[in-house]
This record gives structure tokens, sequence and C-alpha cells, in this order.
């Protein structure tokens, strides 16, 4: 009789789940294909079970676009084909990933490209899973509550990390276009990118590492001890990725 109740309330259980993923469609395929961007990277960056690692590395960006187009769709539901409009449109984070996916879609494979669609997926999943897990009422996984709750601790320092990598892939696309493995238009290209994170009105953290590498560089430089070539050197960096800085209202 005990294991008939079990299996009774694991069935009412999984019913409840698939009703509360059925109720919100857009938020179940969101998690899905943050899933889904989530098992690719692990399987392009460890190939375990075989297959074409290339073909992993696109399907993981594929992934992430459908993520992005979606949750376009939840903040910008009615397409309208105005100035006001594409203006919006450029100001979501979710439009800069999408750009990012397309313009890596067909590039040399690069872990540091999928690193932050694997964090960004994995911490916007966490919220979803965790009312998956607690509908579902299973003692047998509290370790992914547990793991969850973790990962929410961590968050600010995960986005710091999406970011400072968000910025040192473009000194990383320009040494590898000196290999051959980009085209001498993708740090352009990317530079839209960077520009248009560091103007994000949601994530101000691209911004605030900026800010703050800035901030060291110029402490470092203001030591007697720093030569004064490598002084100038610096002076000069920080002077021209200022004025290729856009401007912002914070």
């Amino acid at each position: 009789m005990a294991d008939e109740q079990t299996n009774t309330n694991n069935t009412g259980n999984r019913t409840t789940v698939w009703n509360y993923m059925m109720g919100n469609k857009v938020a179940a395929s969101l998690w899905l294909t943050r899933i889904m961007t989530i098992s690719f990277t692990i399987l392009f960056v460890l190939p375990i079970f075989g297959g074409n690692s290339y073909s992993f590395y696109q399907r993981a960006l594929l992934s992430n676009a459908a993520t992005s187009a979606l949750r376009l769709y939840q903040r910008l539901p009615n397409f309208q084909l105005n100035r006001q409009y594409f203006g919006q449109l450029i100001m979501e984070d979710s439009c800069h990933y999408l750009l990012y996916s397309l313009i890596f879609i067909n590039s040399y494979p690069i872990t540091m490209v999928l690193a932050p669609l694997f964090l960004f997926s994995l911490l916007h999943a966490c919220d979803y899973t965790k009312n998956i897990l607690t509908i579902l009422g299973s003692n047998s996984l509290q370790f992914m509550m547990n793991l969850i709750a973790s990962l929410e601790l961590q968050q600010s320092n995960i986005l710091r990390f999406i970011a400072c990598n968000e910025i040192f892939l473009m000194p990383g696309i320009v040494l590898m276009i000196f290999s051959g493995k980009a085209s001498l238009l993708l740090p352009f290209i990317y530079y839209r990118f960077i520009t248009m994170r560091y103007s994000s009105r949601r994530n101000p953290y691209c911004r605030t590492l900026f800010h703050e590498m800035r901030i060291t560089v110029e402490t470092l430089c203001s030591r007697p001890q720093c030569p004064v070539f490598l002084k100038n050197f610096c002076y000069r960096g920080i002077a021209l990725i200022s004025r290729l800085a856009p401007q912002t209202n914070s």
C-alpha cells in the first residue's frame, strides 16, 4: 500500500510539473533551450560521448540564439517597424547575445565564446529548476537544491567573470587573426558587441570592470618603480579605450 501511495504521489507530482510547464510555454521553452546550451557546451568541452566537437559548438550557439529570441519575444512582443522599436531592441541584453551567437556561429571554435553562454544559462535556469524541484517535493533531489542555492550566492562573482570574459575575448580574437583562425572583420564586429555590453542598462558589470581595470593600471603606473616606456604605453592604451568607449548616462 505504501508503494502504491508513493507511485500515486509521484504520478501526481509529474502531472503538476507538466501543467506548470504548459501554463507558461515560453518560460518552459526558455528553460529547455538553456538546458540544451549547458549540455552542448559540456559535450564540446568534454567530448566524453564522442561526436563532432564543432557540431556541439554550433548547437550551443544555436540554442543560445533561440533563448535570446524567446527572451526578446517576452520583453518586446509587439514588433514595430520604426526607429523607436529598434532603439529599444538594441538596448536589450537578449539582443546583444543573439548577435553574439550569430557572430561566432561559423567561426573557429573558441571555448571562451561558450563560457558566458554556459554561465548565463546556468544562472537563469536555476529559478525554473528550483520551482520544478519544489513541485516534485523529492528529498532525493535535495543536493540539487543545495547546488542551486550555492550558485545563487555566487551570482555576483559569476556575472563579473562573464564580463571579464567578454572583455578579454577581444585580444584573444586579435591574436587569432595572426594564426589565421579569425577574419579581419571579426574584431570590428565584436567591438560593436562590446559597446552594447558596456552600455547595458540591466547588466553594469562590463562597464564596472573597465572602470576597475583603469584604476588598477593607473595606480600601478603611478608607482616610481614603473618604467617610463611601460607607463607611456599604458596611458596611451587607456586614452585609446576611453575614446572608443560609448557615452552612457551612468
